[in-house]
C-alpha cells in the first residue's frame, strides 16, 4: 500500500513538472527512460550490494546531476508555468509522510524525517499557502517573496539530500549506522532521488531563472 501511494506521488510530480516546465516532450524524452532504467535496476535488487566499488548508486547520483544541468540550460523559461511548478511542491507533504512511515519500518533514520533534521515539509505547506495567495490575487507567482521562497526551498531540499546521502550504506556514510537509509536502494523508493528530487529542484531553479 505504501509503495502504491509513493508511485502515485511520483506520477503527480511527473505530470505537474511536464505541464509546468512548458516543454512536455523534452521532459518525457529525458525522464521516462531514466525512470524506467532506475526502476528496473532497483526492482531487481541491483543497488542492494553496497560492497562493490565504485558504489552502484553512483549510477543514480551522477546522471541526476547531468539531467538537472541539461534541463536547466535547455528548457525555455518563457514557456514555464510558475503556478504549476509552485503546485508541484505540495507533493513534498505526502513525501514526508512516506518518509516517516519508512522510518517507523526501520528503512531510514530518524534524521531523514520531520522529527529529525528534515524540515522539507515546510516547503510543501508554504507552497499551499503561496498558491492560495496568488490565486486570490489572480496573478502568476512572482516577486521578491516568491524568489526568497524558492531560495529557501532549495536550501531545505539540500539539507535532506545531504542527510540522505550521508546516512546511506555507502562509502561516504557518516552517521545513522544503527538504522541507515536503505530505502533508496529499493524499488520504488529509488525514484525519490532519481525522479522526484531533480524535478523539485528544477521547479525551484526554473522559477528563479525566469525572475532574473
Amino acid at each position: 500500500m505504501l509503495e502504491a501511494g509513493f508511485l502515485s506521488i511520483v506520477a503527480v510530480t511527473f505530470i505537474l513538472f511536464c505541464y509546468g516546465s512548458g516543454n512536455a516532450r523534452k521532459v518525457l524524452f529525458v525522464f521516462i527512460p531514466w525512470a524506467l532504467f532506475c526502476g528496473v535496476l532497483s526492482y531487481t535488487g541491483f543497488f542492494r550490494d553496497t560492497d562493490v566499488m565504485p558504489p552502484r548508486f553512483l549510477l543514480v547520483l551522477l546522471p541526476v546531476i547531468a539531467i538537472v544541468v541539461y534541463l536547466y540550460r535547455s528548457l525555455d523559461v518563457s514557456r514555464i508555468r510558475p503556478a504549476a511548478l509552485l503546485a508541484l511542491h505540495t507533493v513534498r507533504i505526502p513525501v514526508e509522510l512516506v518518509l516517516y512511515r519508512l522510518y517507523l519500518a526501520g528503512s531510514i533514520p530518524r534524521g531523514m524525517t520531520f522529527e529529525g533534521w528534515n524540515f522539507d515539509i515546510l516547503s510543501g505547506i508554504t507552497a499551499l499557502v503561496l498558491l492560495l495567495y496568488f490565486l486570490l490575487r489572480k496573478t502568476q507567482p512572482g516577486g521578491m517573496l516568491f524568489r526568497l521562497w524558492n531560495i529557501a526551498g532549495v536550501v531545505l531540499l539540500a539539507i535532506i539530500v545531504v542527510t540522505a546521502i550521508l546516512s546511506s550504506p555507502l562509502p561516504v556514510q557518516a552517521f545513522a549506522f544503527e538504522q541507515p537509509n536503505r530505502a533508496i536502494l529499493e524499488f520504488p523508493y529509488t525514484l525519490l532521488p532519481a525522479v522526484v528530487v531533480p524535478m523539485v529542484l528544477l521547479s525551484h531553479l526554473l522559477c528563479l531563472k525566469k525572475q532574473v
